[in-house]
Parts: C-alpha cells; structure tokens; sequence
C-alpha cells in the first residue's frame, strides 16, 4: 500500500468545557499550518496557562516535522458569574471621590452607577478568574483537546497531500512526455552540428589557410561536444524515476524532492544551452516551464 503524503497546510480545530472550573470554562484550539523550511510551533496561550506549552511541544513534535504551525487557545466562562462588589476597590474609589468633591464644592455628587462602573469595582463572585493558576484537571483537559485538534490537522494535512500527488503525478507524466519530446527533437543535433561544424572548419581555413591540423580537431572535439545532449537526456529520466520513488515513499520527503527538482532544472538549462535546433529549443523551455510548476509545488511537500 502506498504510503499517505502529506502537505504542510492545514486546519483544525477541537472545543470543549472544563467542569470543575465554577460556572464552567470553555475552551477551544485552532491550529493552523502552512510551509516553511523545519518545523516551527507557535503558541498563543491565555495568560497563566504557560506550562502547557511544553507537553504541547512534544506531542506536535512527534506526529509533524515540517510546517509553520500557529495553535491559539480560547478560553470562555459558560455562565457569568454573579457581580459583587470588590471592598477595597469600592473603598478607595469613594475616597477619591470625596476628595476631588471636597476640591470641587460646586460639582455635582457622586452617583452610585458611577462609582459601579469604575474598573475593578464589580468583580465576580466566587469564580476562578481564567488567568489564575491552571488546576491539573484542566490541563490534563486541554492537553487532550489539543492531541484531538493536532490528529485533525495531521488528517487535514494528508488530505491535502492527497490532492497534491495528482497534481505532482500528472507534471511528471507532463515532463514525461516532453522528454520524449525532447529525445526525438535531439535526433537532428548531430546534422545541425555537423553542418555548423564544416561552416566553421571552411571559415577558418579561408582567414588561415596553413591552420594546424591540432586546431582544427580541436574545433571540431567542442563543436561534437556542444551537439551532444544525451547525457543530459539520460540524468533528466533518472530524476523522474527518482522523483516518483520519492512519491511512492510519501513520507518526509519535502526537502530530497526539492533538491532534485534543482536538479530537473539544472538538466533542462543545459538541455537549451546546447541545442541547436528551434524544435529542441522549444521543448526545453515547455520543460523549464513545467519544472518550475513542479516546484511550486513541491514546496507544499512535509
């Protein structure tokens, strides 16, 4: 069975409540991923709730190796808790209050709405606030909304790579093809060469007609070298084969596959070098151009 390949971009999401908190915490995990060049994890945890980060890391680090991963936790009360006034805060409000009156004799009294809406005057009553110490209940809670949010994600992300091997299985068929291509286009470089070769080798002889016979082989070795374009043919089918070996192992092979589509290229910038035909010549660029669509995405690859 072939196995599953997985890009880099994906979502998911999991939401849930913890009980023991007093009227009830909600909570939810939004993971997001996109391509980047290792794995990168970030976190966006409410305040207090820092010591999750680390059994968070782990478990991410054992199921992703590449991507940069964005995993952001919301946390709501289910049911407000009762207002009640805080003492202190009341106090100290009400004295300040008196003294800017006792300043101002003309102002008009302090309302009791006022002084309420002050920050930190109504509290709630008897409930945990969301940034306090974490009980292990609720991390062990959240621990396992994340591991629920990050087996989403993976299976989001193998989905994706599902649709991305039949985009990468049909431009490889593309290059493919154009190999082909390019092999009967190549069939015409040794006349085209040939013919060249004799222009040049007739040239010389006519500027320096007691040309060595040494310079002239020579010539006649870089012209014959310049015409040959097999090698370049033969690596360039070497690397589809490798590349769908590559596909066929499917896991972690993001960053080998970017290599050798370099090296596609590198094959095909050789290939236009060398060519001496418009036919030729036109077939690499189609290649270059399908290679080049080729990395784009491969990029996506884990």
């Amino acid at each position: 069975m072939t196995a599953a390949l997985a890009s880099m971009t994906g979502f998911a999401r999991s939401a849930g409540s913890i009980d023991t908190v007093p009227g009830g915490l909600a909570w939810g995990w939004e993971l997001r991923s996109v391509n980047g060049r290792g794995l990168d994890l970030r976190f966006r945890l409410p305040a207090g709730w820092d010591a999750l980060e680390p059994v968070l890391r782990d478990l991410a680090g054992k199921q992703l190796k590449r991507g940069n991963v964005t995993a952001n936790l919301t946390l709501k009360r289910e049911i407000e808790a009762r207002l009640a006034p805080d003492p202190v805060a009341l106090e100290q409000a009400l004295v300040l209050v008196k003294q800017l009156h006792a300043r101002m004799p003309d102002s008009p009294p302090p309302r009791a709405e006022a002084l309420l809406a002050l920050p930190g005057v109504l509290r709630p009553a008897g409930a945990t606030d969301t940034t306090g110490e974490p009980s292990d209940a609720a991390i062990a809670a959240l621990r396992d909304g994340f591991a629920t949010a990050l087996t989403a994600l993976v299976a989001a992300r193998q989905a994706e790579g599902g649709r991305l091997r039949a985009t990468l299985d049909g431009l490889l068929d593309e290059i493919a093809a154009l190999h082909r291509t390019a092999t009967s286009d190549a069939a015409d470089q040794p006349a085209q060469h040939r013919a060249r070769m004799l222009e040049n080798v007739q040239s010389l002889l006519r500027e320096t007609p007691a040309l060595p016979e040494e310079r002239i082989a020579q010539e006649v070795a870089i012209l014959a070298a310049r015409s040959d374009v097999r090698e370049e043919l033969d690596r360039l089918a070497s690397h589809i084969e490798a590349a769908r070996a590559l596909l066929k192992e499917a896991v972690g092979i993001g960053r080998r596959f970017d290599f050798l589509v370099q090296e596609f290229m590198r094959e095909a910038n050789t290939l236009c070098s060398k060519s001496a035909t418009k036919p030729l010549t036109a077939t690499g660029l189609k290649l270059k151009a399908v290679i080049e669509q080729l990395r784009e995405q491969v990029q996506n690859i884990e």
